[in-house]
């Protein structure tokens, strides 16, 4: 049980690890760069962050949109713990974005939780056991939704998929959105489908090819937040406009990182929780 739950397990190191100019410099020798506490604007990116609160009481909801636009996708890019693919290798998001010079980032999908599900990183194949709904990042801007028994992964990395995460359910496929979440696969790590409850939920979704929104909702926290169920996060992408959307690993995992600062109170507590992986952007 230990060495499921406790021992690091290093499978992979990452070689030529991708980190981006730290922002303290790109300001100081670049006078076209705009900032503040919920705003970037570059040549290159373009990041909007909004808080939300609906409800109140015990039915309060606080949640985080950041609207993303980018020149092109090389500015998006993902991380792993300690620059390392294995099982139980985390660290908090905040520390992996760090790590890396992000300007923003999300926790990603945790795959050192599990074993199974396709995963590509950076346009480099960890691992390769197909079994749920996942979600892809291509070099062209682009996201799809797919199903992992349907497509291989060479499939995937020929026509152009730089990262895969595997967990979902899929929100949104094709301007579809997904309303009914009994039979749909996900992650069966989490146990007894509690996923569908109000949760603390990650997910992102793209509007165009290198247009995308991601989204943190807080919960667990009366008076605060609650959280979400998976219908009503999918309604949240598609009021943004969003053609594909995908859930991510929510609950204590769900952070939301910006400009050297945590964005969103994870759990109502301010704690982060040690993660597998993110999903950045970064200044080339």
């Amino acid at each position: 049980m230990a060495d499921r739950y406790l021992i690091e397990k290093v499978e992979a190191k990452v070689e030529n690890v991708t980190v981006s100019t730290p922002v303290e410099d790109i300001v100081t020798w670049s006078n076209d760069i705009e900032y503040d506490a919920s705003s970037y604007k570059s040549d290159n990116i373009e990041i909007n962050i909004e808080t939300v609160e609906t409800g109140s009481g015990s039915n309060k909801i606080t949640y985080y949109v950041a609207d993303v636009v980018l020149s092109d996708a090389s500015y998006l890019n993902s991380a792993l713990a300690k620059d390392s693919f294995g099982s139980n290798i985390t660290e908090d998001t905040s520390v992996i974005a760090e790590n890396h010079n992000a300007i923003f980032a999300i926790n990603g999908d945790y795959y050192g939780f599990r074993d199974d599900g396709v995963v590509i990183r950076n346009g480099v194949l960890y691992r390769d056991n197909p079994t749920r709904t996942g979600a892809a990042f291509y070099s062209d801007g682009n996201m799809l939704t797919y199903d992992e028994t349907e497509i291989s992964a060479e499939e995937l990395l020929d026509s152009g998929v730089m990262d895969t995460y595997s967990f979902g359910p899929i929100l949104i496929s094709n301007g579809v959105v997904t309303e009914d979440f009994e039979d749909t696969a996900i992650d069966t790590n989490v146990g007894n489908r509690t996923i569908e409850n109000s949760n603390p939920r990650t997910g992102f979704g793209m509007i165009e090819p290198n247009h995308f929104v991601f989204v943190v909702v807080d919960g667990r926290s009366t008076g605060y937040s609650k959280g979400m169920t998976l219908t009503e996060f999918a309604n949240v992408f598609e009021e943004l406009g969003c053609v594909e959307a995908y859930n991510l690993d929510g609950g204590g995992s769900s952070t939301m990182y910006f400009m050297g600062e945590v964005v969103n109170d994870p759990l109502g507590k301010g704690d982060e929780r040690g993660v597998s992986d993110i999903i950045y952007i970064g200044e080339n």
